[in-house]
């Protein structure tokens, strides 16, 4: 019984492996996708006067423009890409720590169990919900019965080692529910900065343009403006979606973690009412 926790472990070391080797392969992916759609979806010659990329874009032809924001386009399109992937995943990952049914019909279940002191059926309930939440509540729960059985502890000592139970699973599972959110919030100011580069390089060309002996080269300006309005716009989608994206996902790791300390509280609550 002494070396249970050990295949827990080793399963949430496995699984952030799996997470590590997943960030590192889904970026440079979305960026080359990125610079594939920029290439020949974007770039495609229909898009263009005289089916010719190297014109200036058909009149309202907004895949064209874009093109025409040139290569950092490419790199927040993928940065685009990266953001929704790595939000899809989250959301996979925690919807299965929610478990199989409502999570708020599971606490309200398990609650109710431990008022009547049926501490079997709500493990049972446990195993049928599955998930990051049903995991840390059943260990507060098995602690349970292990100094419920154990006559050399009193009332206070078991309590604290209910609580330190639910605290130690609670910190097998959270991490893995939090893993990856940093990349999209680094990706909220990176958006904005690519984006804020490729204006300044367009804004650069723009000038070029206008710097030439004699008339300006209107196609060269148009070229330039075209891209620093481009890489903004795209930049600022790049932040919106991110930030949108962690304040959705903090705010349901949060859901999860004040379901586990409900949950926890009333176990402790439980004991200490049934114990006096």
């Amino acid at each position: 019984m002494a070396n249970a926790p050990k295949p827990t472990t080793v399963k949430k070391e496995s699984s952030s492996s799996a997470s590590n080797i997943f960030a590192t392969l889904v970026i440079p992916i979305c960026i080359i996708v990125g610079f594939i759609i920029w290439k020949f979806v974007l770039g495609d010659p229909s898009n263009f006067i005289d089916n010719n990329s190297e014109n200036l874009p058909l009149p309202n032809n907004y895949p064209g423009t874009a093109y025409k924001g040139g290569p950092i386009v490419a790199i927040l399109i993928g940065l685009l890409l990266t953001t929704i992937v790595f939000s899809i995943e989250r959301f996979i990952v925690i919807g299965k720590a929610s478990g199989k049914s409502s999570l708020d019909s599971f606490i309200r279940k398990v609650q109710a169990l431990l008022s009547a002191g049926n501490i079997e059926a709500a493990k049972a309930e446990c195993d049928k919900q599955q998930g990051s939440v049903a995991n840390v509540i059943k260990s507060g729960l098995k602690k349970y019965s292990e100094v419920e059985a154990d006559t050399n502890m009193d009332v206070e000592q078991s309590i604290v080692a209910i609580q330190k139970e639910v605290e130690e699973a609670t910190a097998l599972e959270m991490p893995m529910l939090e893993q990856n959110l940093t990349i999209i919030a680094t990706l909220v100011s990176i958006g904005t900065l690519i984006g804020l580069l490729g204006t300044v390089t367009g804004m650069i060309r723009a000038f070029a343009g206008l710097a030439n002996s004699g008339a300006p080269d209107q196609s060269a300006l148009a070229v330039g403006i075209s891209e620093a309005l481009i890489n903004t716009m795209t930049g600022i989608a790049v932040s919106t979606l991110a930030i949108i994206m962690y304040n959705v996902l903090t705010s349901k790791i949060d859901k999860l973690t004040y379901a586990i300390d409900e949950a926890g509280f009333s176990i402790v609550q439980t004991y200490a009412s049934s114990h006096k």
